[in-house]
């Protein structure tokens, strides 16, 4: 299979790849994520070590599995897909437009599995189209007894010009899966993709989504982290035209020995656009960990803008972590409004006690509080068979972390 190859930029006199240099000459690895480097070999990529920005708070010892240019077992992932009458699906190699147009990898498993993904998936909502009802892409791993096999795929949604649709992306089974999203969202078109992680424990899932939305456009990316071992899921989302909309949420629950975790980055390039940056997850059991990282920049180009990313966590017993990280640079001082929060905790005490104050016992009223705090994210989904599915979700899991 022929490969492009963008080699990650270096600082004349560094041997560190994307390294740039203090005005005191000394030379430092970046920081900002809109200046790591890219590439489509994974050659250019050292093997991380977990002392990089990006991998220090990923359990490198998990993950090493993605980190292995190989070819993956044969069967290891099926893609079945259902709802997709109105939708063009076809396969795209390297060098077939529109692969590669928006995805560029930014670390070592993408651009494995961009290497290894000899044949692309592309699902095309067609100009003027609207779905009648969501395409569904089950994406089932099988491995078993926890001999997890290795897989990669490279999946291109796209919506055309002034289309409008909803794709949802199942993960279940088990594997170990390097994924490559690439989002295309044409001028007026208005696209929701889903991503649901449902795997087993034993499974270990990195996958980097990388989107351009243009003129009057607007993506919806939802991140849904229920199941897997280590869950990495990574939304790379540029506003490139004026007055394009990005709504990027996401919910968790992290039981013990778990970790998920998510890197978002989303960039205002054109003017006039919109982002709404929501993140929240509950967490329980010895172990249970949670990563997010939120970058937001608004580039120089990008008056009129109007930004707000915001991470919460509840922690509901001992031994559970969560680490919250939001950034926010801007490079004009022309917006409409700009702002990142962050907060991580246990039970309002305050909730529970007016809670209980009305009768209801502290179990009850725990449940009350949690399913309050991550349905907000829930509703936003907007498609009511898999709210109810997620409700059902959380009630299990909280049954399951209940003292006994």
């Amino acid at each position: 299979m022929t490969t492009s190859t963008q080699a990650p930029e270096t600082v004349p006199g560094s041997s560190v790849p994307g390294a740039k240099g203090h005005t005191d000459g000394a030379w430092a690895p970046i920081q900002t994520r809109s200046e790591r480097a890219r590439s489509y070999d994974p050659d250019d990529f050292e093997r991380p070590t977990g002392r990089e920005v990006n991998w220090k708070h990923t359990p490198i010892d998990r993950i090493a599995p993605l980190f292995e240019d190989a070819a993956g077992t044969p069967g290891a992932v099926a893609l079945a897909f259902s709802g997709a009458a109105s939708v063009e699906i076809t396969s795209k190699r390297v060098g077939d437009a529109p692969r590669g147009e928006v995805f560029t990898p930014e670390d070592r498993p993408a651009a494995i599995a961009w290497r290894q993904s000899e044949e692309a998936t592309h699902l095309r909502i067609p100009a003027e189209v609207e779905l009648a009802e969501p395409v569904v892409v089950d994406i089932t791993g099988h491995g078993a007894d926890g001999n997890s096999a290795l897989a990669h795929a490279h999946l291109i949604i796209e919506a055309a010009a002034n289309a409008r649709g909803v794709i949802v992306l199942r993960h279940r089974g088990e594997a170990h899966f390097a994924e490559n999203v690439e989002i295309i969202v044409g001028d007026g078109a208005h696209l929701t993709v889903i991503t649901v992680q449902e795997w087993s424990d034993a499974s270990v899932h990195a996958a980097s989504h990388q989107a351009r939305v243009d003129r009057d456009a607007t993506l919806r990316h939802i991140v849904v982290s229920f199941g897997g071992g280590l869950v990495r899921i990574n939304p790379s989302v540029e506003l490139a035209g004026p007055g394009s909309q990005g709504q990027l949420y996401g919910l968790s629950y992290s039981d013990a020995g778990q970790h998920l975790e998510s890197q978002v980055y989303l960039f205002h390039k054109g003017r006039d656009t919109r982002g709404d940056v929501l993140y929240k997850g509950a967490l329980q059991g010895a172990g249970a960990r949670s990563v997010w990282i939120g970058d937001v920049l608004i580039g120089p180009d990008a008056v009129g803008t109007d930004s707000y990313e915001a991470n919460r966590n509840l922690v509901l017993t001992d031994g559970a972590r969560a680490e919250s990280i939001p950034n926010l640079e801007i490079e004009t001082g022309d917006i409409r409004g700009a702002g990142h929060a962050s907060a991580t905790g246990r039970f309002d005490d305050e909730q529970l006690f007016y809670l209980q104050s009305r009768g209801i016992s502290e179990e009850e009223a725990r449940r009350l509080v949690v399913i309050g705090f991550l349905s907000d994210i829930v509703q936003r989904i907007g498609i009511p068979a898999l709210e109810t599915e997620l409700h059902a979700a959380i009630e299990l899991e909280l049954q399951e972390g209940a003292p006994e």
